[in-house]
């Protein structure tokens, strides 16, 4: 769909550290016309976000004024204007937004908060939404969310509250050791092995401790009995999701799981669960946001009609 020939109701608005993604919606949810650009909140001074945003609606706004609903980094320090986290147990279809000020007059924006918790201490922006998305999707899930990512989350859902939640910098790891460490020069490849993933995989999940000197072996088996790229990138995410997934048990052990993710993290996340008798539920967590945000944006207009 494209940006142009129609008008919005409202806006829905996903704006993360790289990437801005907007959605024109009709009053009753129905999507009308999507957009996307480079102007993530990474690239921009306080000053270039109502720009950006414009560059992008400007062809959806009529002569009235347009809300606009965004979630995302929009809301961090760094960001157009700080939403304040809300502290869990929460609902994530109902945490109260915060008004921006803006200079044109064609638009209201609100941005929705991240969530946190005091202890142990841990933050989410953006997830969220998706959080919200997945539960306008399942309502009555009662178990474990995992939205596996840059930093994956997994979140104890219970009567539609996030209970609690516990963040991993497994993808931020892989990114660093696949493209800034000695391993740079062993996993290459674009695919993997699943067979090399899954022996990976239960070596860190049964010994996790030893999880640095076993990505060690990545380098010299591949210096010395010519292990291949394939075999090397599926041993990196095998042994970084086997760790994280010995430090989550208490998540995800005896639960109702569900994956939430891009699809090929989906399946290496619910491939490794299945191996250890789990079966998780799997989604593809690219149209959760859109769905989080009309629910937020249903709750908030119940608050002011």
């Amino acid at each position: 769909m494209s940006a142009r020939a129609t008008y919005a109701d409202w806006i829905a608005v996903d704006w993360g550290t790289t990437h801005l993604r907007v959605w024109a919606m009709g009053e009753d949810g129905t999507l009308r016309a999507e957009a996307v650009s480079d102007d993530g909140m990474g690239t921009l001074g306080r000053d270039g976000f109502e720009p950006a945003l414009l560059r992008l609606i400007e062809p959806w706004l009529g002569s009235g004024t347009v809300p606009v609903l965004a979630c995302g980094m929009v809301g961090s320090r760094q960001g157009w204007a700080e939403a304040p986290y809300a502290s869990v147990p929460a609902r994530p279809a109902e945490l109260p937004p915060v008004t921006v000020a803006t200079r044109d007059p064609r638009i209201r924006v609100s941005i929705l908060p991240g969530l946190s918790q005091a202890s142990p201490a841990d933050v989410m922006r953006g997830e969220e939404t998706q959080i919200a998305g997945f539960l306008a999707q399942s309502p009555g899930f009662d178990g474990v969310l995992c939205l596996p990512g840059t930093h994956t989350k997994w979140v104890r859902i219970s009567a539609e509250e996030v209970v609690s939640f516990q963040s991993f910098m497994t993808g931020e790891m892989f990114e660093l050791l696949s493209e800034h460490s000695v391993l740079r020069h062993s996993v290459g490849a674009k695919s993997i092995d699943e067979g090399a993933f899954a022996e990976a995989v239960s070596e860190t999940l049964s010994r996790p401790e030893r999880l640095a000197q076993r990505l060690f072996t990545i380098r010299a088996e591949s210096v010395l009995s010519g292990l291949g790229a394939e075999a090397a990138r599926a041993r990196l995410s095998g042994f970084l999701i086997g760790a994280e997934l010995a430090g989550a048990r208490p998540y995800w052990l005896g639960q109702e799981v569900a994956v939430a993710g891009a699809p090929a993290l989906v399946h290496l996340y619910a491939s490794a669960l299945e191996a250890q008798g789990v079966s998780a539920r799997r989604l593809d967590a690219d149209p959760l946001t859109r769905l989080g945000l009309a629910r937020a944006w249903a709750t908030l207009r119940e608050t002011i009609t």
